[in-house]
């Protein structure tokens, strides 16, 4: 478990110190999830999956850690990228650096919480994505994705031949519609406020935050953050999904969902940063297992040939 902790939290605290110092702060937070991940997936195997019961406990404890840094390191960066002490190169890098933390770290971990059984867990993972401007991705992913995946019902399932840039409007859309699709089905004769009104209330709450911060500069540095954040998050589910369409019945719809309609990628760092994100198949097959014991050992399992971020950088 000792990489769960040190993956993840290292870039938290390398950003946090290039939001408030800059300088050689900022070029080691950008390095921190960029070449050291490349290099320490090379240099290491792929570690071996032994299940343990202290791990789900464990695991929790990394997910409430890592949603609450979110929530105290978004203000953080917009405050240092307009308020602070970064301008010129330092800023660029810093920008570069948190998005890329948001996108691949951030979203891993409220993936993590809105797929817990407790409200509150829940509750984090939601306001995380919320902060991204893409709350709705908690009632799209969990109540679309993963029942029409690999189907032309899951506007996240990118079928064979189709670029990222025409994926990423469609996904975007076609989350936000259909999640809203599914919860209005849920939610018929029944009382009480509607997720989506929290979706959207708390983007605005979190443009608005950008706003006490920078005025109108500060909405915009949020708003950048976020959308190359969720670009990320809409590129992890373009591969990772990519081409891997089930068959049709005879009758009308399709083969149930197997280890093969999702790619995964072994490698070591990444992984550990990702809180397993990239063992997709074994998520798909059991949503509610706790991160760390996710698997890779089904012969079905298609591999990528690279880790999910550098296939990501290539989509």
């Amino acid at each position: 478990m000792t990489r769960f902790w040190i993956a993840p939290f290292l870039p938290v605290l390398l950003l946090a110190s290039a939001c408030l110092l800059g300088g050689w702060w900022s070029v080691a937070a950008l390095i921190s999830v960029t070449a050291l991940v490349m290099g320490l997936d090379r240099a290491f195997a792929p570690a071996p999956v032994t299940p343990d019961p202290s791990h789900e406990a464990e695991g929790h404890r990394i997910n409430i850690a890592l949603g609450l840094a979110h929530l105290a390191l978004m203000p953080l960066g917009v405050w240092a990228l307009t308020e602070g002490p970064l301008d010129g190169a330092a800023g660029w890098v810093t920008a570069l650096a948190l998005g890329l933390f948001f996108g691949q770290v951030s979203n891993s971990n409220a993936h993590e919480l809105i797929h817990r059984k407790a409200r509150w867990p829940r509750r984090l993972g939601v306001a995380v994505y919320a902060t991204l401007l893409f709350g709705h991705h908690a009632s799209a992913h969990p109540k679309v994705h993963h029942v029409y995946v690999a189907t032309p019902r899951d506007p996240n399932s990118a079928p064979l031949g189709m670029g990222f840039y025409r994926f990423w409007p469609r996904a975007w859309i076609g989350s936000f519609r259909a999640g809203l699709e599914a919860e209005n089905r849920l939610r018929q004769g029944r009382g009480g406020l509607h997720p989506y009104v929290g979706y959207v209330g708390g983007a605005l709450a979190s443009l608005a935050l950008g706003g006490a911060i920078a005025g109108w500069t500060g909405v915009l540095v949020w708003t950048a953050l976020a959308t190359y954040a969720t670009m990320q998050l809409i590129l992890s589910d373009y591969v990772q999904h990519y081409g891997l369409m089930r068959a049709e019945k005879p009758g009308g719809g399709w083969v149930p969902a197997g280890p093969e309609h999702s790619w995964n990628a072994p490698q070591w760092y990444s992984s550990a940063l990702m809180l397993n994100a990239p063992r997709h198949s074994d998520h798909h097959e059991n949503p509610a297992r706790s991160f760390p014991d996710l698997r890779l050992d089904h012969a079905t399992m298609p591999m990528l040939p690279r880790s999910l971020p550098v296939m990501a950088a290539v989509a």
